[in-house]
């Protein structure tokens, strides 16, 4: 019988959960990695946004904004 072969008796079952976790990991800690497609916004265009929305007023954008030139 195929069940009384030295393939699944003892810790045989144990090495392909190994393997089958090992794979897992490299899928699911490798896949978060992959480089963003999505362009990312300069510090500059989320206050020209922020203004427009009215979330900050005139005199606190033009000192950001002068704050931003200063740094760069």
């Amino acid at each position: 019988m195929m069940f009384y072969d030295h393939h699944f008796i003892g810790m045989h079952w144990i090495w392909w959960l190994i393997v089958v976790g090992i794979i897992l990991l490299v899928v699911f800690n490798v896949i978060p990695y992959r480089p963003k497609t999505e362009l990312e916004e300069n510090a500059m265009e989320i206050l020209k946004k922020r203004f427009a929305r009215g979330e900050i007023e005139r005199e606190e954008f033009e000192e950001r904004k002068k704050i931003l030139k200063q740094s760069n």
